[in-house]
């Protein structure tokens, strides 16, 4: 097997980790209004993924990383054309974390409202314009020649210098595109409430079980347009379409355990569907890894996008003896904080001026 062909594995792999991971404390942020009712409910949710949050959102970063190492190309036309909309993911991200510290620095109402709404659009936006970058990606975006020789582009592709030709808007106003933000929106937030089910007890578990199954139904929907929708733009529907039927069988099955009180199973199968989701558009797309809309002769693709086989043989190497030692750490974080936490283990509101409670769950 090629190497650029495993670097686009494991950019895959990369991205599945980071939208399973991080997809379940998006969710229970943009949740956070609905089942947190009252301060106490909502300082049990901030607690069931405060020592894990901040380690899911590196699987993005390092997803970015390998994208610019790997396929340069890809990660030029990508930060280029997408720029605003992932300034505002990465503005977002950034809001978000500032809430999780800050909230619980000053006991006033008013000052933890205002911080719990930063959450809330933090953790609702991600999941919006990563869907809308998805969506853009895999179903194609206005990519097309620009002024000048090979020399002034050295990441030029065998068609010439290429670029991003469209607007913010033509990124935002693609149906497509549209359709698999919402889709990740309300997926993320089946998937952080199914974690909170299985993360907490007492009323928080089961407001978290009730929408689940109402958000749940909801992202299905989506997910089926969506998902179907993907197929037209797939190079191999014969690999794909089964895919995405798994998919959709994993998820409701997600949510009959969820019904039952199966909040393990329910996880893993809402994990599954995200997986198998993403593989299936990564696989659709192979051997390209950005379509344009405008003519195929323009795509990136694992051979014209990325780097040469030297830099790959070192981030191979580089990997192999990384990556086992980081699943080890982070496999090790979610064992030591594995138990379930609920109102009656949240201690008082810490005073102003020391830090908040959110690893009470060690205790449990």
């Amino acid at each position: 097997m090629e190497l650029v062909t495993v670097w686009f594995i494991l950019v895959a792999v990369l991205w599945i980790g980071y939208l399973v991971l991080d997809g379940f404390d998006l969710g229970v942020g943009m949740l956070l209004p609905f089942i947190g009712k009252d301060d106490l409910r909502r300082r049990v949710m901030i607690n069931t993924i405060g020592p894990v949050w901040d380690g899911n959102e590196v699987w993005l970063l390092v997803a970015g990383g390998a994208t610019f190492a790997a396929f340069p190309l890809w990660y030029a036309t990508l930060f280029s054309g997408f720029y605003l909309a992932l300034f505002l993911l990465l503005l977002a991200l950034i809001l978000r974390g500032v809430a999780f510290e800050y909230r619980g620095k000053h006991d006033s109402v008013r000052w933890r409202a205002g911080w719990d709404k930063a959450i809330f659009v933090g953790s609702v936006l991600p999941p919006l314009l990563l869907g809308v970058a998805f969506g853009n990606i895999f179903g194609g975006s206005k990519i097309g020649p620009i002024a000048g020789t090979p020399a002034d582009f050295p990441l030029a592709t065998d068609a010439g210098p290429i670029n991003y030709l469209g607007s913010f808007f033509d990124l935002l106003l693609n149906p497509f595109a549209l359709v698999i933000g919402v889709m990740l929106v309300l997926v993320f937030a089946t998937h952080g409430a199914i974690f909170l089910a299985l993360k907490t007890g007492g009323e928080v578990r089961e407001a978290s079980r009730k929408v689940a199954v109402r958000v749940g139904l909801a992202a299905a929907v989506f997910a089926v347009v969506g998902l179907l929708w993907a197929q037209a733009y797939s190079g191999r529907v014969a690999i794909t379409l089964p895919i995405v039927l798994i998919a959709a069988l994993l998820w409701l099955a997600g949510i009959g355990m969820t019904l039952k009180g199966r909040d393990g199973w329910a996880f893993l199968f809402s994990a599954g569907t995200i997986a198998l989701a993403v593989t299936a558009l990564f696989v659709g797309a192979f051997p390209n890894i950005m379509l344009s809309s405008i003519d195929s002769a323009f795509n990136l693709t694992v051979h014209n996008a990325s780097s040469q086989s030297y830099t790959l043989t070192v981030m191979t190497i580089v990997a192999v003896i990384m990556t086992p030692i980081v699943l080890i750490y982070q496999g090790w974080t979610y064992w030591v904080f594995r138990k379930r936490i609920s109102t009656s283990q949240i201690p008082e509101q810490s005073s102003p001026g020391r830090a908040d409670d959110r690893f009470a769950s060690a205790k449990s």
